[in-house]
């Protein structure tokens, strides 16, 4: 069984021969650690990173996101302005294009034939790349842009306007949101004629203890555009990849009535046990691997402990279970280790 295939039966509950497991590399880290030591730990972690051998230097990926790079602001395709303090990371709107409704007035939506609204899209180059996924078997998977709905109306607005526009109903709020639903659902049938295996609807809905906006107002405005390009994506037999950072326990249910396959969501902010009992077994988790705590200041006896604890409390025989982690700065490289470590020992299940 190859990797596509082990992965749609972990997600569809088919009983897969392993646990999906997969690690990003920031482009930071590349500065932050000696990338001798990074490549050669790479390479002696092969399910991870199957091929990979030191002089791959993937850390020249950042050359490619004119919005990740420091000193240098950038303007996305809504008219939002964009700053980073750290060439790598994901920064700030510094400049909402919305903040004044005055500038509604003849306000238009991105082409979503050249642009996902933050970054270029070159559509003749992600065909080559869907035949070219197909032809080796190969798990085809594409993603709406980060933040494509809440977070797109709070870089627009200013998240403080924004939570009196819901609050208020305003009239030119609702035209907003509907223009950005219809850039949404027009990109997301442009992925669907790709014929992926996957399509993604990722955004931060929650903080580190509760949601960003109230369950209501989740309720009323933007639970409604995800099921919009939910049940687009699954009338096409697509699996539908949700992911929110933060806390968000408290619309569970929601986020399964929204349509979603697999749910993203981080471990130790909203609890093992509290996803154990909430969603296990009714949507498959992926579980994002804290890189707040544990993982940064605990030892590689704690680490590897998490998630033994992690395999334990959520994986099935029949499957429904991932492991992802993304590494940052000033995490200890030797705990980087263990995490990798941990990770590939108990992606069989065995606990």
């Amino acid at each position: 069984m190859n990797h596509r295939e082990n992965y749609l039966r972990a997600y569809r509950f088919q009983t897969p021969d392993y646990i999906p497991i997969a690690s990003g590399y920031p482009s930071m880290m590349w500065t932050h650690y000696d990338p001798q030591d990074l490549q050669n730990l790479m390479a002696t972690h092969p399910i991870l990173f199957p091929g990979y051998a030191p002089g791959d230097r993937r850390e020249n990926r950042v050359e490619t996101r004119p919005d990740l790079i420091a000193g240098r602001p950038y303007t996305d395709y809504w008219g939002c302005t964009w700053e980073t303090m750290f060439t790598g990371m994901v920064g700030h709107v510094s400049k909402h294009a919305l903040a004044d409704w005055e500038n509604f007035d003849g306000y238009q939506a991105p082409n979503p034939a050249v642009t996902d609204g933050l970054l270029a899209l070159d559509w003749q180059t992600l065909q080559s790349w869907a035949v070219a996924a197909r032809r080796v078997d190969y798990l085809l998977a594409f993603y709406l842009p980060h933040g494509h709905t809440f977070l797109r109306l709070s870089d627009l607005r200013g998240f403080e306007n924004l939570v009196y526009d819901m609050a208020d109903e305003d009239a030119r709020f609702l035209k907003l949101l509907q223009m950005l639903e219809d850039f949404n659902l027009d990109l997301t049938r442009r992925y669907i004629a790709l014929q992926p295996d996957v399509i993604g609807v990722p955004e931060d809905l929650g903080m580190q203890d509760r949601l960003a906006i109230s369950p209501r107002l989740y309720r009323k405005f933007i639970k409604p555009s995800y099921l919009k390009m939910t049940r687009l994506i699954k009338q096409h037999g697509i699996l539908v990849h949700e992911h929110t950072d933060g806390y968000m326990m408290e619309i569970v249910d929601d986020l399964i009535e929204a349509g979603g396959d697999i749910l993203n969501l981080q471990d130790l902010v909203n609890g093992i046990d509290n996803i154990a009992r909430a969603i296990k077994g009714r949507l498959a988790i992926e579980l994002d691997i804290d890189r707040q705590a544990v993982t940064v200041s605990g030892t590689p006896a704690d680490i590897d402990d998490h998630l033994r604890e992690c395999v334990m409390k959520l994986n099935s025989p029949q499957g429904g279970l991932g492991l992802v982690y993304q590494p940052w700065p000033p995490t200890p490289i030797e705990n980087i280790r263990a995490v990798w470590d941990a990770m590939e020992k108990y992606s069989t299940g065995d606990v």
